[in-house]
């Protein structure tokens, strides 16, 4: 498969993942919030935070195979923000907006260590966090990009090359090289003024002070061929949280949840029951088209809506001030429901069971 931003088609399973789970769109402020939410709400949500390359969509395989085990997983795309602090209010701000007052957080690369600012300054929101590949410092992304000043001035185009040549270049195996692809592809979706932020969110010079959050409710899971994250960066993070559980993968690349998910969906499952997060099978009889569980009674006011427009990658920002939402998605059948029976026929054939039967 060649990149998406090559005009290739997108992956099967993919194509399936947008025609059953919405898109939702939601202006807080000046802010505009892209994410996923899908599975029961009644059970505290998993919230996935993408690299300085990634989007909500690259989580697509653990929002389809976690909650179809009765887990919420929320996937977000990070809004333009431009310094630590903006994130921290802004994230607030949308975690409000959704009624969501303790979290579970899953980041990678950028996303673990904004995960990890949010938890030291929000310590009673975070209840566990489970970080991939990712860093505590700036400060050596920060040594690397002298000409961060003019980020903002920079053209799309050289924005997007200088961040794609993170990602490790040369012969793959085919798994590892659809997952590029795949990010290649995001990549190609985001605005100069999206990837401004981003960058400039790796290099301002900051760093992870100490957390009130346990290692015991830490995992750390990194892969053991490469990724963009130094090996000496990773390593301040295991000695850190030198408690936390590892969940270590000896290949994935720098997107281990888009090439190895089984062995991702599994550690993020043995991770939130070790937390105490206790799924919610049995909500998990079809989903509406807000991406709720179709038989939970906790149904929110506000997550049906009027507005279905195409995704056409507008990432423009409200600034009126008001939270204003939509959300897109494909067509449901006559009731409003995609039964649970066809996601899983369609998309994963009992592969779960399989991968954890022969786990250890």
């Amino acid at each position: 498969m060649t990149g998406l931003g090559g005009g290739a088609a997108a992956p099967g399973d993919y194509v399936y993942f947008k025609s059953v789970v919405p898109l939702h769109k939601i202006s807080i402020g000046s802010k505009l919030w892209r994410y996923y939410d899908f599975g029961p709400k009644a059970v505290p949500p998993l919230i996935c935070i993408p690299g300085i390359a990634g989007t909500a969509d690259v989580y697509y395989k653990q929002i389809m195979s976690l909650s179809m085990k009765g887990y919420r997983v929320i996937s977000i795309d990070v809004p333009q923000v431009w310094n630590h602090h903006e994130w921290i209010h802004s994230f607030e701000k949308f975690l409000d907006s959704m009624n969501i007052h303790h979290v579970h957080i899953c980041g990678t690369s950028l996303g673990g260590f904004l995960a990890q600012i949010f938890a030291q300054y929000r310590p009673r929101r975070v209840k566990s966090l489970v970080l991939s590949n990712t860093f505590l410092e700036t400060h050596k992304f920060a040594a690397a990009m002298p000409w961060s000043p003019l980020v903002s001035w920079t053209p799309s185009f050289l924005l997007k090359r200088y961040l794609l040549t993170g990602i490790r270049d040369g012969p793959h195996e085919p798994f590892i090289a659809d997952s590029v692809d795949f990010v290649v592809g995001q990549v190609e979706t985001l605005s100069r003024e999206d990837l401004s932020s981003r960058l400039i969110l790796n290099v301002n010079v900051a760093s992870v002070g100490s957390l009130s959050l346990p290692d015991s409710f830490i995992t750390i899971m990194d892969t053991n061929d490469y990724s963009a994250v130094p090996r000496q960066l990773k390593d301040q993070v295991n000695e850190r949280y030198s408690s936390a559980k590892r969940a270590v993968l000896r290949t994935g690349g720098d997107f281990p949840f888009l090439s190895r998910p089984d062995e991702v969906n599994l550690y993020l499952q043995l991770h939130l029951r070790r937390v105490g997060v206790e799924p919610r099978p049995d909500l998990v009889q079809g989903f509406t088209r807000d991406g709720s569980s179709g038989s939970s009674n906790d149904h929110e006011d506000g997550n049906s809506f009027d507005d279905h427009p195409k995704d056409d990658g507008d990432r423009s920002s409200g600034s009126d001030g008001r939270k204003t939402e939509h959300s897109e998605s494909g067509p449901p059948n006559s009731d409003g429901l995609v039964p649970t029976s066809i996601v899983l026929g369609k998309l994963f054939g009992g592969v779960w069971l399989t991968n954890a039967k022969g786990s250890r």
